[in-house]
């Protein structure tokens, strides 16, 4: 593992190559190594106040997948950045399931996790206390791949739509604004292998996924498909959303914003360069065990950043939240009925603490370390 005078520097060149994206550097890391005293980088006030925190248990996703909102935070707790802050953070994988993280938040038995803003909103609407600090932005995951002989999604029009136990809603708004007859398409719910649809297997003529999984699979495999995003029709989402437990936000908030500043401070080194991305890639699958696929993990991770690159949040720095987007998710939300009508976009704002992402940065830039 290299020194950290090294990772200091390169962090804060990459911060340099990826301003576009609101990261820097502030004062430096510093040049230690991974023996000197913990959290020396910032002030023994601080420090104090973050160590009162106690452990802080970062819940993935899914497993230590390479995406966005997980292999930042498994790369910051490897690069000693949350040591860097005195936090105590422990790494758990999670198991895909959203629901079961929204409730782990809330008992605390997790602290932090990641939480679409869309999951959050059905989380609160169902009286799961819950709240959202960070975004990388408001396009979204979810996709829809079809053959190519599928070139207008009214073409799908009275077709078999495959997806993996429902249609995210943001597929099914693209699809309704697009013209499509929803009510036509015929829904099967189908397993986790996307080589069935260009098997047509029942006829499948489009089958939903996530634009960094499923299509890199099948590209990999050398199966051609579209991909259909739900962003290129304006439909709102989000990408690499995080939640907090209430309780804890409120009596730790320097924590909250340091393990924000670390993760960010992460996600600017794993992005610098391919090598950057294989080291990080590699703490990942460590986590993992020897069946971990470095090659489509690292493509997961350039694919979403590459998202997120695409379709920067309006008027925040990276990892902050766009209040106009999550007022226009609860309006899709209504539209299917997904959340009652009592839940209002002015509700919801206050589900998102938007000054958490704000609190990091200066003139634009990532303060690192905190002040």
């Amino acid at each position: 593992m290299q020194h950290r005078l090294v990772r200091a520097g390169l962090s804060c060149l990459a911060a340099v190559v990826l301003a576009a994206a609101g990261a820097g550097c502030g004062s430096g890391s510093g040049g230690k190594s991974a023996a000197d005293t913990q959290g020396s980088a910032i002030s023994a006030k601080r420090c104090a106040q973050n160590k009162a925190a106690g452990k802080i248990t970062y819940l993935s996703g899914y497993q230590y997948q390479s995406s966005v909102s997980i292999l930042e935070y498994v790369a910051a707790e490897k690069l000693g950045y949350f040591t860097d802050l005195c936090l105590d953070v422990a790494l758990k994988p999670g198991t895909g399931d959203t629901a079961q993280n929204t409730k782990l938040l809330a008992g605390g038995q997790a602290t932090v996790s990641a939480v679409a803003e869309q999951d959050l909103i059905q989380a609160r609407a169902n009286g799961i206390v819950i709240e959202g600090y960070s975004s990388y932005s408001d396009a979204g995951l979810d996709i829809l791949m079809t053959n190519k002989d599928i070139t207008r999604l009214t073409q799908l029009d009275g077709k078999v739509l495959g997806h993996k136990g429902y249609v995210p809603a943001a597929v099914e708004a693209m699809l309704v604004k697009a013209g499509v007859d929803w009510h036509s398409l015929t829904l099967v719910k189908e397993g986790y292998d996307p080589s069935v649809l260009p098997r047509r297997q029942g006829g499948l003529a489009a089958l939903t996924g996530f634009v960094s999984n499923e299509p890199n699979q099948l590209k990999a495999a050398g199966k051609d498909v579209t991909v259909w995003q739900p962003v290129d029709y304006g439909i709102p989402s989000s990408i690499g959303a995080m939640a907090v437990n209430p309780a804890f936000a409120a009596a730790h908030p320097t924590a909250l914003q340091d393990v924000l500043r670390a993760s960010l401070h992460a996600y600017a080194y794993c992005t610098a360069s391919e090598a950057h991305i294989a080291e990080c890639v590699g703490y990942a699958a460590k986590l993992s065990g020897p069946t971990y696929d470095k090659a489509l993990n690292a493509t997961i991770w350039k694919t979403e950043t590459q998202v997120v690159r695409d379709n920067p949040t309006p008027g925040q720095p990276l990892g902050g939240i766009d209040p106009g987007n999550v007022a226009r998710i609860v309006d899709m939300l209504h539209q299917f009925g997904i959340v009652p009508a009592r839940v209002t976009a002015a509700q919801a704002a206050g589900w998102f603490d938007t000054s958490v992402a704000g609190s990091v940065y200066a003139a634009g830039k990532l303060v690192w370390p905190a002040p």
